[in-house]
């Protein structure tokens, strides 16, 4: 029996990690994007990976497996940053007009006719100058923004991740993207990517 059981484990083992391979950079990607530290990701992804592993018989085999270890990388995320959610957050809609982004790249001469002004930002920054505009946004707009401007997660596979009604992820990414807007033109102002500039 012992031998069974060691044999079935080792057969678990390896239809895991064949299924958590694949996605290994693009959940340390997320994790960095969530902690806003490399180190801080590597010890995210470590702890993900374990209860993954340990929770891998609840797996439904030919579902999405990149959506179940997400849930779990960002449940273990929210419980290792609980505290973070009540610190007063650094960017707020509140100061972000609607268009903001648009207005901005207009004054700048950024805009062609047909295009779109987050566009016209994201393609002169690098994916480290994006990830620094996704780390200033609050905890809970930052996570639903990493899943869909990164990981191209669907309103639906958000939900399922977060376990949350997709009418919250609608509006958590609605705020969320006018936060990002201010964000990445800010980003773009400091590195001098955008000139002639003011951030306001």
């Amino acid at each position: 029996m012992n031998s069974l059981h060691a044999d079935d484990r080792t057969r678990a083992q390896i239809e895991f990690e064949q299924l958590f391979s694949p996605i290994l950079e693009m959940a340390y990607g997320t994790a960095v994007r969530l902690t806003r530290s490399r180190t801080e990701a590597e010890d995210l992804v470590q702890d993900a990976a374990l209860l993954a592993f340990r929770a891998f018989d609840s797996f439904q085999p030919g579902t999405n497996f990149k959506a179940w270890f997400f849930r779990i990388l960002t449940n273990a995320f929210y419980s290792r940053h609980r505290k973070e959610k009540h610190e007063k957050a650094n960017l707020s809609t509140e100061d972000v007009p609607p268009l903001y982004l648009y207005n901005r790249t207009a004054e700048a001469g950024l805009q062609g006719r047909e295009s779109d002004p987050a566009s016209a930002i994201m393609d002169r920054l690098d994916t480290e100058q994006v990830s620094e505009a996704l780390e200033a946004l609050p905890t809970e707009y930052r996570v639903v923004a990493t899943l869909y401007f990164i990981e191209d997660f669907s309103y639906q596979q958000i939900a399922e991740v977060l376990e949350c009604p997709v009418g919250t992820v609608r509006s958590r990414l609605h705020r969320g993207r006018r936060m990002l807007q201010k964000a990445l033109w800010d980003v773009a102002v400091e590195r001098g990517i955008v000139r002639g500039a003011v951030s306001h």
